[in-house]
């Protein structure tokens, strides 16, 4: 068939297709460049920064946590295709809109090696036809699309990529070729940044048990140990900041990188093992595991706990409080059903056709799939932020249950099996029906609840907009005491600065902010200021921050202002009278 001949036609038409939709779908944000993430829009300020002469090594965002700059844990690989759509548009068609050209366009390039990984791993381990299904499935994971939709600038989606890329090298049939994708794809997560390490670590410990377990797959171990060795050390060399060759834990640094090649060796020395007794080979691996576990709690103790290494304080007052580190369990049962349900039917489906090929040679790879979409089903229950790529992976599940039973309704000789039947199998193997329960109407003490929160809120959403921050732009340059999460936003579109983003290694300036707005005194947000060379104090009543003061701090300083209550050292500044902030000038 046509479909099954001309694949990599239909891939260019499918990814194409997405991405037309996608820019139909976020036009109106794209022209407002509408950035309301925290991460996309500190992502931009540091291309910005870059480009306009900060170097290459040095990651710091001096417009946040003064004096010395907001120390961030990240690399310049996401940077380089952004940076690279300003360079070559700027000329064309302005600043700005090359600006919104890049972050359009940018998030949607990861989306076509995740696709074509897709592609290749549904055709190897279920149908060559069987595609077009996975894709079908993949539009309807709403959590894992919107990490590739135009304006999600930040790494989710590369590392998503990353992910399918792995999944595509344990799927290949050529030993060698799929060691080495999964090393080179699993270098370069790390090189972006950590939190796929769970995945990773399992991806390629079932490698290694694939060469415990047939020796065949000494080939496949030897590659993945070659790439990922070399591509973790070009990561590091090439992309690390100079906060990043520090002993820290939160992003390959010198802790993981001697780690990852010390992984790498003793998996290479494994593969000239020449053995054909099973029970050695596993012995060899559990000798190796334990000699690299031993090693890491020996030289690096520091990191066996949690790699963000932040203080109770700041846990409690500031990390609890994240939506995307809180379990899924505690997000609104709706919200929590649409993004598990592609997961838990993934699962299953990876299962099952685990079971069924445990004969055949893909049986190794559908059960390191199965495994990883079990765990990042399970790690919903830790963090939601599981969730894209626990869809991602239950699409592969999902396709392969679909393709068994999708056909048999089709050929049925009842018409309404044929049409009915289908659709409802669909609905319920891609997770639309999850989306059509969760769009029934509300109870009534929902409606109450969502009512009193759009009451308490009114419209924070004003303050991302560009007229409201051209509203502060106009005013001279300045740093600002105001909420951790509209800090990146506020720097990237104005030319003021403030003392804090929303990023662990900055403990310091985040519990500034936080005891400010927290504390009964308000001479503490003074002493702040004066201590971090802040000259305006700036508020936008109603975002989710300003809540959670109110919730917790009933009688602090942000709920004082709020009232009205000033202190003397303040004097409000007249915006706008359809401006969203509320903004005093320090006087003393």
């Amino acid at each position: 068939m046509w479909i099954e001949r001309r694949w990599r036609t239909v891939f260019w038409l499918l990814f194409v297709g997405a991405c037309a939709y996608f820019l139909f779908y976020k036009w109106g944000q794209i022209r407002w460049l509408a950035l309301s993430d925290t991460d996309d829009n500190m992502r931009l300020a540091e291309v910005k920064a870059w480009l306009g002469g900060q170097g290459w090594f040095d990651l710091r965002q001096h417009k946040l946590a003064p004096p010395y700059g907001l120390n961030i844990h990240w690399s310049r690989i996401v940077d380089l295709p952004i940076a690279g759509l300003i360079i070559v548009f700027r000329p064309l068609v302005g600043d700005f809109m090359s600006q919104q050209i890049a972050c359009a366009v940018a998030p949607m390039l990861a989306l076509g090696p995740a696709l074509w990984a897709m592609i290749l791993s549904v055709r190897r381990l279920i149908h060559p036809r069987a595609y077009p299904i996975a894709f079908a499935i993949l539009m309807c994971a709403q959590t894992t699309l919107l990490m590739w939709m135009p304006l999600r600038i930040d790494h989710h989606g590369w590392q998503l990529a990353t992910l399918m890329l792995v999944v595509a090298g344990l799927t290949d049939p050529d030993a060698r070729r799929g060691g080495a994708v999964a090393g080179l794809a699993t270098a370069a997560s790390f090189g972006i940044g950590l939190e796929l390490i769970p995945m990773m670590a399992i991806a390629g410990a079932s490698i290694a048990i694939r060469w415990a377990w047939d020796r065949s797959q000494a080939e496949r171990m030897a590659a993945y140990a070659i790439a990922l060795g070399g591509g973790c050390a070009v990561a590091f060399g090439a992309f690390a900041s100079q906060d990043n060759r520090q002993m820290v834990c939160d992003v390959l640094s010198p802790v993981y990188l001697s780690t990852l090649l010390l992984i790498s060796a003793l998996l290479l020395a494994l593969s000239f093992v020449r053995t054909d007794n099973r029970l050695l080979r596993c012995t060899l691996l559990l000798i190796a595991g334990g000699v690299i576990a031993g090693l890491f709690a020996v030289s690096f103790p520091q990191c066996l706990g949690r790699p963000e290494q932040i203080s109770p304080e700041l846990e409690r007052m500031w990390f609890a409080n994240i939506r995307e580190v809180k379990p899924l369990y505690t997000k609104p049962w709706r919200e929590a059903l649409v993004i598990a349900y592609l997961p838990v039917i993934g699962t299953i489906g990876a299962v099952v056709a685990a079971w069924r090929a445990r004969a055949q040679s893909i049986g190794a790879a559908w059960a390191s799939i199965a495994l990883l979409s079990l765990f990042a089903t399970l790690g919903l229950a830790w963090q939601s932020r599981f969730g894209p790529q626990a869809q991602l992976l239950g699409v592969l599940g999902a396709t392969a249950l679909a393709w068994a039973i999708l056909p048999r309704l089709l050929d049925s000789g009842s018409s309404l099996l044929r049409i009915g039947g289908t659709l409802c199998a669909f609905f319920a193997l891609s997770g639309q029906a999850a989306q059509f329960v969760a769009m029934l109407p509300q109870t009534a003490g929902e409606t109450r609840k969502a009512g009193a929160k759009l009451r308490v809120a009114g419209n924070p959403r004003r303050c991302l907009t560009i007229p409201a921050l051209q509203q502060l732009d106009a005013l001279p340059p300045a740093t600002m005491l105001t909420f951790v999460d509209l800090g990146p936003r506020l720097i990237t579109m104005t030319r003021h600065s403030a003392i804090a983003g929303p990023y662990h290694r900055n403990g310091d300036a985040i519990l500034d902010v936080q005891k400010s707005f927290r504390a009964t005194s308000p001479e503490i947000a003074h002493a702040v200021m004066k201590h971090r060379g802040a000259t305006m104090l700036l508020l936008c009543p109603g975002m989710a921050e300003a809540t959670i003061y109110q919730a917790q701090a009933k009688n602090g300083f942000y709920t004082q202002l709020i009232a009205g209550e000033v202190p003397a050292w303040l004097e409000q500044v007249e915006l706008p009278a359809n401006s969203p902030f509320r903004l005093w000038r320090r006087i003393d």
